[in-house]
C-alpha cells in the first residue's frame, strides 16, 4: 500500500498517539506534548514531480542544476503525536533533472549561538555546487558551524534526482470496454519488441490483460496503461476507482477471481497507490530471469519446484547520504 504523503503522516500521527497512550501507566499520565517531526517526500522520475508533506519539520533544501538554492514554503503541519487533529497538507514541486534535495534535522542548522535562519543560509551556501559528489557536499554541509557543537542531533540526507527518458516510457488511453484488454495486449507486445524485450512478452501480455480487465470491470470509464523500461519493466494501469485491489482465493469451479493471483505469480512484486483521481495498480518484472539455483550433486530437484527470480534490485529502494539513487 502506497499512501500519499499527507495521508501517510495522518496515519503516523494516529500511531504515535496510540503508542504514547499505551506507554502511559495511567490515562492521567498521558502528555499530548510528546511528539516527533517528520518530512516525507515521493519523487516520480517520469514526470519529475516531487510531492512532500511535513509534520513540524524544517523545509528541505532544493538546489537546481545551476546552483540556485531554495527552501520551499511547505504547509508546516504539527509534530506527530500532538493530538491536535490538524489535517496535514501536501505540496508538489516539479524538479529539473539533476536537482539536489537536502533533508536535515534542526540540529544541523541551529546552535545555541545562532538561530535557524543563519544555519539555513550556511547550509544553502554549502550545497550551492550541486555538481560535486554527494559525499563531498555532505562533508561541507556538516561543517557549517565549525568549532561549535550542535544543540541537537545533526543529520543530513542528500539525494540527486534523475529522470526516466521519454523513450523509456509508453502510455496509452484505452476505452472502458471489454475490447480494452485485447488492445492492451497488442500494444504492450509491440512496445516490448521496440525495446528488445520480446522475452517478456508472454508474461507482460497476461499482466496487462488482467490489470486492464479489472479496471474496466470494477472502475468504468477510460483506462490508462503505462509501461516503463528502466532497471525493471513496470506495468501501470490507472483507473478512476479508489477501491483497493486484493488477491482472493478462487475455488476450483470459480470462473473469476484469479487475476491478481496470476499477476503476483508473474511479477517480482506488485502493488497500488491512490491519488485524487483514482488509483494506479502496478507490477514489476525483472528484465532478465535469474539463473536457477545450483542443485546439490546427486540430489534431484523437488517436484514442481521452480526458481524464484532474484535480482540486485529486488530489495526495497533505499536512499543514503553520499549516494546518487533514482528516487522511486
Amino acid at each position: 500500500m502506497e499512501l500519499p504523503p499527507d495521508e501517510l503522516l495522518t496515519r503516523l500521527d494516529d500511531t504515535v498517539q496510540r503508542l504514547v497512550e499505551d506507554d502511559a501507566d495511567a490515562p492521567e499520565q498521558y502528555s499530548p506534548a510528546v511528539g516527533a517531526t517528520c518530512l516525507y517526500a515521493v519523487y516520480d522520475p517520469v514526470t519529475r514531480r516531487c510531492t512532500m508533506a511535513r509534520a513540524g519539520h524544517p523545509s528541505p533544501a532544493v538546489v537546481d542544476p545551476q546552483g540556485r538554492v531554495t527552501f520551499p514554503d511547505l504547509p508546516t503541519g504539527t509534530p506527530l503525536g500532538m493530538g491536535l487533529g490538524v489535517a496535514f497538507e501536501a505540496a508538489e514541486l516539479e524538479l529539473p533533472e539533476g536537482s539536489l534535495l537536502g533533508l536535515y534535522t534542526d540540529g544541523l542548522v541551529e546552535t545555541r549561538d545562532h538561530d535557524i535562519d543563519v544555519g539555513m543560509h550556511r547550509l544553502g551556501s554549502a550545497l550551492a555546487q550541486p555538481g560535486r559528489p554527494l559525499e563531498e557536499l555532505c562533508g561541507r554541509a556538516m561543517e557549517t558551524f565549525p568549532g561549535q557543537a550542535p544543540s541537537d542531533d545533526a543529520t543530513l540526507l542528500l539525494v540527486r534526482t534523475r529522470r526516466v527518458s521519454p523513450s523509456q516510457v509508453a502510455t496509452w488511453t484505452l476505452p472502458g470496454e471489454q475490447t480494452a484488454a485485447r488492445s492492451a495486449r497488442r500494444l504492450a507486445a509491440r512496445q516490448l519488441a521496440e525495446w528488445g524485450l520480446e522475452g517478456l512478452a508472454d508474461a507482460t501480455r497476461l499482466i496487462v490483460s488482467e490489470l486492464v480487465t479489472n479496471a474496466v470491470r470494477h472502475a468504468g470509464g477510460p483506462v490508462t496503461l503505462r509501461l516503463i523500461h528502466h532497471q525493471v519493466l513496470t506495468c501501470e494501469v490507472f483507473d478512476s476507482s479508489a477501491c483497493a485491489p486484493r488477491v482472493v482465493s478462487a475455488r476450483t469451479h470459480d470462473e473469476n477471481g484469479r487475476g491478481l493471483f496470476l499477476v503476483a505469480q508473474l511479477s517480482r512484486r506488485w502493488g497500488f497507490r491512490t491519488g485524487s483521481g483514482g488509483k494506479v495498480v502496478w507490477a514489476e518484472e525483472d528484465l532478465a530471469p535469474a539463473p536457477p539455483p545450483a542443485e546439490a550433486v546427486g540430489v534431484p530437484p523437488a517436484p514442481g519446484k521452480r526458481p524464484v527470480p532474484v535480482s540486485a534490485t529486488s530489495a526495497a529502494p533505499r536512499v543514503a547520504a553520499g549516494r546518487e539513487p533514482l528516487l522511486r
